[in-house]
């Protein structure tokens, strides 16, 4: 296959106020981010956040989104992801729509089925089980596309039953903006073979063998395998996605790693080749992209907020190609 050119990303989720996230957005701009990225979550800090292990988020993803689009003219904006059970369908579908039209082009429509059933609760809403819940999104991802076709809708599923109108405001994009869906499991990753333009591949686990006796390295490779074999001819076209969860510029890599090891409780030799791990020199996280992309796939690459300054020389190196 051809080497999918570079592109970059930004997860912001730490704003508290319009000031903070309009300037935050006009940075990750500046600095040559393709994204802004928000997170689709609700609850403030309390035994329910603990649970889920989710920092503060103060904003909401929706107008978060508008609002930065409002003061950027070409960085794309999304979510990674949406949560299919958070929103009525029909109406996050024309939530995200309008998003494209006022951008004039710039969303990415990032959608899953939904994991943390410790938020469900503390939302008051009930946890499927996983069957359940992917079906479901196979559901809204149909809806996406016939309310972005301008086609009259008329669907009737089990967990989604629209029809008897057009989809308005059609978005910018055409044929539609693209979609990302993620996961970590074979008919997760399949449907995003064959529906999203962007697959992101969720961060695999810290333990040294999983259950199916596989490391790190060897369980993102596995999921790369199970892209690449639901994708068939679509696999070209494809973006993989995915995240250095602990980014760190660093000539001292085994400080870093003992550091990491400690706040997360795991086996420090387990982080140098982790997948979801960035720590070293330029030069070093240069090679370690470059690798990753050849072994996983990941072309598309979203750091978090607190590592967007080091990161950045990394983008002026390495974004388109």
């Amino acid at each position: 296959m051809t080497t999918r050119p570079f592109r970059f990303a930004v997860q912001g989720t730490r704003a508290t106020s319009a000031r903070e996230w309009y300037d935050l957005a006009r940075k990750i701009e500046d600095l040559g981010y393709s994204t802004l990225f928000v997170a689709d979550h609700y609850v403030g800090p309390g035994p329910a956040a603990r649970a889920c292990s989710l920092p503060p988020q103060h904003l909401a993803p929706i107008a978060a989104m508008a609002g930065a689009a409002a003061v950027t003219s070409t960085l794309r904006i999304g979510c990674r992801v949406f949560c299919i059970d958070y929103h009525v369908p029909a109406a996050l579908v024309k939530e995200a729509a309008t998003i494209d039209l006022l951008s004039e082009g710039r969303l990415e429509m990032g959608i899953g089925a939904g994991l943390q059933e410790n938020e469900y609760k503390a939302l008051g809403l009930p946890f499927a089980p996983g069957r359940t819940r992917v079906d479901k999104l196979e559901e809204v991802i149909a809806l996406l596309k016939a309310h972005w076709s301008g086609e009259p809708i008329d669907l009737h599923g089990e967990h989604v039953n629209v029809s008897g109108y057009r989809g308005l405001p059609l978005p910018a994009q055409k044929p539609r903006p693209p979609l990302m869906i993620g996961g970590n499991r074979k008919r997760m990753l399949s449907l995003a073979a064959r529906e999203a333009e962007i697959v992101s591949i969720s961060n695999v686990p810290f333990d040294p063998v999983n259950a199916a006796g596989l490391t790190p390295k060897q369980e993102a490779a596995h999921r790369y395998g199970l892209v690449r074999a639901a994708a068939g001819g679509r696999l070209p076209d494809l973006e993989i996605e995915g995240s250095p969860y602990f980014t760190i510029l660093t000539d001292n890599p085994a400080a870093a790693y003992k550091d990491i090891a400690g706040w997360i409780s795991v086996d420090a030799d387990v982080l140098p080749d982790h997948p979801n791990v960035l720590v070293g020199t330029l030069d070093e996280m240069e090679q370690r992209l470059r690798d990753n992309r050849e072994n996983f796939g990941t072309s598309y690459v979203t750091v978090p907020q607190n590592a967007m300054d080091t990161f950045a020389p990394l983008v002026g190196r390495l974004q388109g190609k």
